[in-house]
């Protein structure tokens, strides 16, 4: 129950503070947690949401620039 408790108010702590490696805050939190329910395994469980989270971020982050229009040139003038 301890753990449960902790768990909580470290995701209520990542919620508030910006997030330095994309995806990872969340990630863990959500592995942290699911790991504790799955098999009292939080800090296994954070450490692959973490690597889940951040893989997820660069993913979503490459597709967003592949997505995004080429800039156009300023015409020159003369």
């Amino acid at each position: 129950m301890k753990t449960m408790i902790l768990t909580m108010a470290l995701a209520a702590g990542m919620a508030t503070s910006p997030a330095t490696a994309a995806g990872c805050l969340k990630g863990a939190a959500v592995g942290g947690v699911a790991g504790h329910f799955v098999g009292h395994h939080a800090i296994l469980g954070a450490a692959a949401g973490c690597a889940i989270g951040h893989h997820r971020a660069k993913v979503a982050e490459r597709q967003r620039v592949a997505a995004a229009p080429a800039p156009t040139p300023a015409p020159v003038r003369r």
